[in-house]
């Protein structure tokens, strides 16, 4: 299939619209880019992982998450599809230098992002790389469209195995019971593993520390190669990844670490928070120490990050190519810097889009990233007084309707709470939206 057809089919609904200038900035060159100030990006010194339980696997320890491929708008003028030639040159440019984890779902992308991250991975040699997804059977777990799903994996990818395998959004043994074993897809993947057309089966987790115990609990009946988790230097100790790792390591399983980042807040900072890590380390990226932090755990096998731009990667790439680990001061220094972020009363959205889409058509994730992003800006008036207040008053406004279009805001959430049923964060988005909508209004009117 050439780009042309492609791109025909590749049709991504207006839920997807505005996420790319959401997450990050378009790469502008400078000193960010391939060169520059900050010299050549090496493509022989990047950082890798391996552990007797994977075999001869030697995993890059930056994973390459294809949740948020670039998109452009279509030229029919519905919506947004993905930028293929983007996605191939990124690709690309990561295999060059180094990194060989590709990791994927046949949701993400609402759909999409599987075809797109396989016809950009089958044009390098099936063994420079390790491709991950996963089963994603929320909404319709029968074992007809489990394996329907499965099957349509390897289509979409074209390949005849799946290195890592994942049961996906898993967040406890009940969940593992609803969805994978009833339907007896657990001794079907169990035998796909046997066969070698999975070479790698785990699961990702969104819970609670008892409900990961409890999917632990299974390691010897079902012998999970691998877990991914979420893990960053604000949830360690303000939320359970300690405890999840130290489980991880208890049990001597490798982990994947997914939001590094928190969906994009953590390179995204209030200013006071950028300059103490600029304070620190005066040529060191944001994110580069959310990176770190992630990779820095022996037990860690590859940590994710969805990469829209090449900035984004070739910031990435700088900080594993190799790793320098944490020090001890170092990881104080950003628990410190954790708890300080923790008071700043941004809304925990990833920008994962699993709320999406919504029913009644509003843009979710562009909404809470808009009202985190004013947040983080000082852009969220609240005293009349403040002197800043009327410049505030309209960033917030005019920024709100540029993001989000009208007819998609928080004014028109009913309440009827599909979102939060899907939401790993366990938000409560339609009482977040009504939050928004009612400091909307009041901007409006002026009457805070």
């Amino acid at each position: 299939m050439d780009r042309r057809d492609f791109l025909k089919i590749v049709g991504i609904s207006t839920a997807t619209a505005g996420a790319a200038t959401l997450y990050g900035c378009k790469p502008k060159g400078g000193a960010n880019a391939a060169g520059g100030e900050l010299g050549e990006i090496p493509t022989d010194k990047m950082t890798y992982r391996s552990f007797p339980s994977l075999g001869n696997d030697k995993v890059s320890i930056l994973g390459y998450g294809c949740m948020r491929w670039p998109t452009i708008p279509n030229p029919d003028g519905r919506g947004e599809m993905i930028d293929q030639d983007a996605v191939n040159a990124l690709v690309d440019y990561a295999i060059a230098h180094g990194v060989n984890y590709f990791d994927t779902s046949p949701v993400y992308v609402q759909g999409w992002s599987e075809k797109s991250t396989g016809i950009a991975l089958k044009r390098h040699p099936r063994e420079s790389y390790y491709v991950a997804t996963k089963l994603s059977n929320f909404s319709n777990p029968t074992r007809e469209n489990s394996m329907a799903m499965y099957r349509r994996s390897f289509e979409e990818l074209q390949v005849d195995y799946i290195d890592y395998y994942l049961l996906h959004s898993v967040g406890n043994g009940q969940t593992l019971k609803q969805r994978y074993i009833d339907n007896g897809m657990m001794d079907f993947l169990m035998e796909e593993r046997k066969a070698g057309r999975i070479r790698r089966l785990g699961f990702s987790f969104h819970g609670s520390q008892d409900g990961f115990e409890e999917m632990l609990s299974y390691h010897e009946q079902y012998h999970w190669d691998f877990v991914q988790i979420q893990m960053n230097y604000v949830d360690w100790n303000g939320s359970n990844a300690k405890g999840l790792y130290e489980a991880l390591v208890k049990y001597n399983i490798p982990g994947i670490i997914m939001e590094p980042l928190l969906g994009g807040r953590l390179s995204k900072l209030p200013d006071h928070i950028v300059g103490r890590l600029k304070q620190q380390s005066p040529q060191s990226s944001v994110a580069s120490w959310a990176f770190r932090f992630a990779g820095s755990p022996e037990m860690i096998l590859t940590v994710l990050s969805g990469m829209t731009y090449m900035e984004h990667l070739q910031d990435n790439l700088r900080t594993y190519s190799p790793l320098v680990p944490l020090t001890e001061e170092e990881k104080e220094f950003l628990y410190e810097t954790g708890r300080l972020i923790s008071q700043y009363p941004t809304i925990p959205c990833n920008d994962c889009k699993y709320c999406m889409p919504c029913p009644y058509g509003l843009d979710i994730p562009a909404i809470l990233l808009h009202y985190n992003k004013c947040v983080n800006e000082g852009n969220v008036p609240e005293d009349q007084q403040d002197e800043n207040y009327r410049k505030a008053r309209r960033a917030f406004l005019v920024g709100y309707d540029r993001s989000v279009p009208k007819l998609r805001q928080a004014n028109h959430c009913i309440g009827c709470n599909h979102c939060s049923r899907s939401c790993p964060q366990r938000i409560n988005i339609p009482r977040e939206l009504r939050k928004i909508d009612d400091f909307v209004e009041k901007l409006k009117q002026n009457v805070l």
